[in-house]
């Protein structure tokens, strides 16, 4: 019996701990996504549905999160853009389509790879990507999470895409309790964590 007793004593608080977190709001939960739009205090972000995996940006419709009220909950500011994806070994790419409201998954014709390059790189560094020949019917653009360079011949409707399309937005984890409002945010992106 005593040792029933101790027992119970020794988790009392563990148990009001519990109690106190139920009470006050619980804990709150993580998303991460990719940043298609930054209007100030608001982001607009394609959310993983893979989460725990290899993240996939194709949870729709977009969300908008205002981020954290105190400036030291959150890193660096995220850079906007539509693309969402690149898959060089299927000749896939995907992009948010802002018109229409949709992911387009475009196949294209690989023209150049490097791998191995890091956002510091001049080649990507700068503002000069992505970068869209319309007499080649290519683009130029960098996929930040493997870290690739790659030119891709696409079919020319696809050329007509605001050019935002063809670049990497960053990828943001955020925690909250509100689903609309960010109680610490992390640039993955800046911070290397791809």
């Amino acid at each position: 019996m005593g040792a029933i007793f101790s027992l119970c004593r020794r988790s009392a608080p563990a148990a009001a701990a519990a109690l106190w977190l139920a009470a006050c709001g619980g804990l709150g939960k993580v998303e991460q996504g990719i940043v298609i739009a930054a209007d100030g205090e608001v982001l607009t972000l394609i959310l993983d549905s893979n989460p725990g995996g290899e993240p996939r940006y194709d949870r729709l419709p977009p969300v908008k999160v205002r981020i954290p009220e105190d400036p030291d909950q959150m890193g660096p500011a995220p850079a906007a853009g539509e693309l969402l994806g690149l898959d060089t070994a299927a000749g896939r790419v995907a992009v948010y389509d802002r018109a229409a409201g949709r992911i387009l998954t475009i196949r294209f014709e690989l023209v150049e790879l490097t791998g191995g390059v890091y956002p510091d790189d001049p080649r990507v560094n700068g503002g000069r990507l992505p970068r869209i020949d319309e007499q080649r019917g290519a683009v130029t653009l960098y996929w930040p999470r493997t870290r690739e360079l790659a030119t891709i011949r696409v079919d020319p409707k696809y050329l007509r895409l605001p050019p935002d399309t063809w670049r990497a937005g960053d990828e943001v984890r955020y925690y909250f309790k509100d689903p609309g409002r960010a109680l610490r945010m992390m640039n993955v992106s800046k911070a290397g964590l791809q």
